[in-house]
């Protein structure tokens, strides 16, 4: 497959999940329309801003220096398809973050993690299938490899912040019955 069937294939696979994703955000979005106003508990745990800058760094900096170099600098078109779709859709979810939460402050802004994230986990894997095993582009594989891991242990954290994130009340003695 050439650079542009690969991209048109691109085009349509993020086209039907941004429409699906869109639509299902929409939807319940608007079953919980009677819900309060949602704000972000504060403060952060202590260890979130170093995890957020780790994201930034090796989840944004890193795939876009890779895109660079080897996408547009060494005219890699394959690699420029795969990553270029990585940030569209990565800029999608942070688009639909920010305006959940802070326009309608509304609490879908909790999903749209795990909606967004399990496509990022397939689009990681795909990239890496259509790369190939071209051995010019290892390091673009071993990126690729490196960020599903990421956006994998990204995920396990966002599951774990659930409680805080719904104010769920969590008792913090242990429960010793006599029996």
């Amino acid at each position: 497959m050439n650079a542009w069937n690969i991209n048109l294939y691109l085009l349509r696979e993020n086209l039907l999940f941004f429409t699906v994703s869109t639509f299902l955000i929409g939807v319940i979005s608007w079953g919980w329309k009677n819900a309060k106003p949602y704000t972000v508990p504060l403060p952060f745990p202590w260890w979130y801003k170093w995890w957020f800058l780790t994201m930034q760094i090796l989840g944004v900096l890193l795939p876009l220096l890779i895109m660079l170099l080897w996408g547009v600098w060494w005219k890699q078109g394959i690699v420029l398809a795969v990553l270029g779709w990585y940030f569209i859709i990565l800029v999608w979810q942070i688009f639909f973050e920010t305006f959940t939460l802070r326009k309608l402050q509304h609490v879908v802004w909790v999903m749209v993690p795990y909606i967004y994230l399990p496509y990022r986990f397939w689009q990681l894997y795909e990239g890496l299938t259509l790369l190939g095993s071209q051995t010019e582009l290892l390091w673009v594989r071993y990126l690729l490899i490196l960020e599903l891991v990421l956006w994998i242990v990204n995920y396990a954290i966002d599951v774990v912040q659930l409680p805080r994130l719904f104010r769920w009340e969590v008792n913090s003695a242990p429960v010793i019955s006599d029996n």
